[in-house]
């Protein structure tokens, strides 16, 4: 091997060790790794309030439902994990509702105008609001969909869900969270 090349080999190795603990610098700030964001709980911290209008035009805040469980699924409508995890939102939603369940969908599509019809296809009742980076930043960013969190009556976040979840797990985390 002549010198160019092996400069070549250690600048690249260099740059994926630099991106590798990039990577895992942010996910270690953000939650987006290790325990948490498994399902098991971490360090607890609250929960940011919000206030946004659903797309019913009322005003949606996450502090009205302390007290709640809260179940917070930031979706959009192309994103296939997210519709394969919302129909057991939606089931959870009748099932745990009256145990003192809250669902919230953030939908991050770029407009509104594809989530009503979404909603409708897949039968959601419960509270749904287009998010923007701003509150995704105020969860840690939300790099990848579905990113669901479970808050529960202490306004605490218990667990963070990257990507397609284990709904055995989560619902596990629920119920957990329900019987406090």
């Amino acid at each position: 091997m002549n010198k160019v090349t092996i400069r070549l080999l250690l600048a690249l190795v260099l740059l994926a060790l630099g991106i590798y603990l990039g990577v895992r610098r942010h996910a270690q700030h953000s939650g987006g790794s290790g325990p948490q964001a498994s399902g098991e709980s971490k360090q607890l911290k609250p929960a940011p309030d919000f206030t946004l209008t659903d797309i019913s035009g009322h005003p949606l805040q996450l502090a009205d439902y302390k007290g709640k469980v809260v179940l917070l699924d930031f979706w959009a409508t192309w994103c296939a994990p997210c519709r394969s995890e919302i129909p057991k939102f939606v089931e959870w939603q009748k099932q745990y509702g009256p145990e003192g369940l809250q669902v919230i969908g953030i939908s991050m599509d770029d407009s509104d105008k594809p989530v009503p019809g979404f909603v409708q296809q897949f039968g959601i009742d419960y509270p749904i609001a287009l998010g923007d980076a701003k509150l995704a930043d105020q969860y840690g960013g939300v790099l990848g969909l579905p990113v669901t969190f479970v808050i529960g009556r202490d306004g605490q976040i218990h667990h963070k869900h990257v990507g397609l979840t284990d709904m055995a797990l989560l619902e596990g985390e629920v119920k957990q969270l329900l019987e406090k």
